[in-house]
């Protein structure tokens, strides 16, 4: 079940971020087996999915939807560079609009509306109040860049990537609540050297199997992953950028917090080749829950005993669980007896 978007929460300072029942119901859980390792868990994203589920539109819209716009904000004021794109990247920009503007008014006609006439068109997000009137493909007649201007309009990062001389880059994008990276130090990056610091895939082959599978998706035939880390308190913002806000909050994690204070953090990246520009737009979708929360799910508590029991030392310490991972071990057995 899908719930509309609820009243503004924060998700730094007082971090009120909640979810709601249906929200923990409908959570990405990434975990298929006991053990985790790294593979390329790509599938299609057939569209329409499972209906109220996550992957039932191209654009999730969620109850978090006006908090997560909020936020988006308060990072943009604070640092302009998390939204940029190359001027080669201005094509690939409008693809970026139209696709979202035609997806987003079809899949919620009660939120977003769009009228096309030629290249005069009519947007309206009545989320936000928004109602904008602009000539397609003229960025002086939309109210800021055409990268920022959707991407202030959707949940998630967004990526636009770049194909070129087989390999892909990232050119565009607007990245306010990474996991620990930086869209100003990655951009222009090649695939292979924005994965560089990914422990143990690179000896696997993950990346080249991934990269020879990405280059060949044809338009309208969209992919999907799911991507997870632990982050403490519900905060979406842990780039480098803001390294000195959130870096502490990781060895505040004791045996009587944990379950309130660690999040697993999953990302639902999905990648869909656009028509005008042959960019690939990379969405990068987060979603929280709280280890309270997660463990109302028995099956869900019981497999991330294991899979963090079981975790690798290289991938604790490169997704920065090092300080409270056996705290999280020893908190989860409780609900996981026999193992």
């Amino acid at each position: 079940m899908r719930t509309a978007p609820a009243k503004l929460e924060t998700f730094r300072d007082d971090f009120t971020y909640t979810n709601s029942k249906e929200a923990i119901e409908r959570f990405p859980f990434p975990f298929p087996e006991d053990e985790y390792a790294y593979s390329v868990n790509i599938e299609p994203h057939t569209l329409p999915g499972p209906a109220g589920s996550v992957n039932e539109f191209l654009f999730d819209i969620d109850e978090h939807y006006l908090s997560e716009m909020a936020e988006r904000d308060l990072v943009l004021k604070e640092n302009p560079k998390r939204c940029l794109a190359m001027p080669h990247m201005e094509p690939a920009c409008w693809d970026f609009i139209d696709r979202a503007m035609t997806t987003m008014s079809a899949d919620y006609p009660d939120y977003f509306k769009l009228e096309k006439n030629g290249d005069q068109w009519h947007w309206q997000n009545l989320l936000l109040k928004l109602d904008d009137t602009f000539t397609f493909g003229d960025s002086s007649t939309l109210p800021c860049p055409p990268m920022e201007y959707m991407g202030r309009q959707v949940q998630g990062d967004i990526a636009l990537l770049d194909q070129r001389d087989g390999d892909l880059f990232l050119d565009a994008g607007i990245v306010t609540c990474p996991a620990d990276w930086s869209l100003a130090f990655d951009a222009g990056m090649s695939f292979k050297e924005w994965h560089g610091p990914v422990p143990m895939a690179h000896e696997m082959g993950v990346f080249d199997r991934a990269l020879k599978y990405l280059t060949a998706i044809p338009v309208d035939r969209p992919v999907r992953r799911l991507n997870w880390t632990l982050t403490v308190n519900a905060r979406m913002d842990t780039s480098p950028e803001t390294y000195p806000m959130w870096g502490a909050e990781n060895r505040s994690v004791t045996p009587e917090n944990v379950g309130e204070k660690v999040y697993l953090r999953v990302e639902l990246q999905v990648l869909d080749r656009m028509a005008r520009s042959n960019a690939l737009m990379f969405s990068i979708r987060t979603y929280l829950i709280s280890m309270d929360d997660l463990v109302t799910n028995k099956d869900w508590a019981r497999r991330m005993h294991r899979v963090m029991k079981n975790l690798p030392e290289p991938l604790i310490d490169y997704k920065g669980l090092t300080h409270y991972h056996q705290i999280l071990v020893d908190w989860l057995a409780k609900y996981d007896p026999v193992n």
